[in-house]
């Protein structure tokens, strides 16, 4: 799938990681449409873009507008438009269903009507659920998640496969790790640091010692993991993994935050989690990617799980 001088659109296109995919796709010479209801998603995300003759912003909720202007001449649908807040789907399960499934399916409908072939679209770890194998490769089964984002996103997976092989699409769909970087707004080092502005003696931290063990993959990587992964996929249909080759605890977190914030002798409280030490209703214990297929497609992360939280810290604080 050649991501090269083609209109592409790409929903959510002020959020964070939408907003460096489209910045990537203008820098290799495409069109890009790109929509946000900016609900979520920042205009100032999209300031390096605003003023390229080559980039136009609609402002607007795919829920509900007319997707017709949007889609004209496009050729290629980047889907990275959703609500992301894992832990939201305890409390109000209809968000994810509306803002997951139901847009995925309406642009979906859209883009087969506009005669869209080829189509990008972020999933997510939490599709697999509890895993028995770690590192967890893209054929690993059954797919059992434990949170109603996860299976929301792997109803748009199977939403997605399914156009694909009943319209004559072509789809890329990629699996991310906790991704983190410039321009994301809600995390735990968000968290962190805000709770330690306004306490530098001591640190709330949900879960148990010494809280999830989970990999995580910077900003920079994951777009460039999404270019490769598109433009080296060989079936109709092409699952990559986008993750570290490591992973690490929710204390090592807390250590590298509290180091880059210059804070001495800072106490952690942790809350004790729910389920077994989790930090909330749907946190899986432990995630490892397998990387070895988008590996092979020519791609590496550039930064290791550490080394990608310590460079977002830096960026938050910066």
């Amino acid at each position: 799938m050649k991501l090269t001088e083609r209109k592409i659109l790409v929903t959510g296109c002020a959020g964070f990681i939408a907003s460096h995919l489209a910045e990537e796709l203008l820098a290799r010479n495409n069109r890009v449409i790109g929509v946000d209801d900016l609900s979520a998603g920042k205009r100032e995300f999209m300031s390096t873009m605003l003023g390229n003759e080559n980039f136009e912003f609609i402002e607007g909720d795919l829920l509900n507008m007319d997707l017709a202007p949007a889609l004209k001449d496009v050729e290629v649908v980047c889907h990275l438009a959703a609500n992301p807040d894992v832990r939201l789907g305890a409390k109000n399960t209809r968000i994810h269903f509306e803002q997951n499934i139901a847009v995925t399916y309406r642009l979906l409908e859209a883009s087969k009507d506009h005669g869209v072939k080829d189509i990008l679209f972020p999933s997510t770890s939490t599709i697999y659920g509890e895993t028995e194998v770690i590192p967890t490769p893209e054929d690993y089964g059954p797919l059992v998640p434990i949170s109603v984002y996860g299976a929301s996103k792997l109803a748009c997976e199977a939403l997605i496969a399914s156009y694909c092989h009943t319209f004559d699409q072509n789809a890329v769909i990629y699996r991310f790790a906790n991704v983190v970087g410039t321009r994301s707004t809600h995390n735990v080092l968000h968290d962190f640091i805000r709770k330690l502005r306004e306490d530098p003696q001591s640190l709330e931290i949900l879960g148990a010692e010494p809280g999830t063990t989970k990999s995580y993959v910077h900003v920079k990587d994951c777009v460039s993991g999404m270019v490769a992964g598109a433009e080296g996929a060989r079936e109709q249909v092409e699952i990559f993994n986008i993750g570290s080759r490591d992973w690490m605890t929710v204390k090592d977190i807390a250590d590298i935050v509290v180091e880059e914030m210059g804070l001495p002798n800072v106490e952690y409280r942790w809350t004790g989690g729910v389920k077994g030490g989790r930090g909330w209703v749907g946190d899986v214990k432990k995630m490892l990617l397998a990387v070895d297929k988008l590996e092979s497609r020519g791609w590496q992360p550039r930064l290791s799980s550490k080394e990608a939280i310590r460079r977002a810290v830096q960026e938050i604080l910066a």
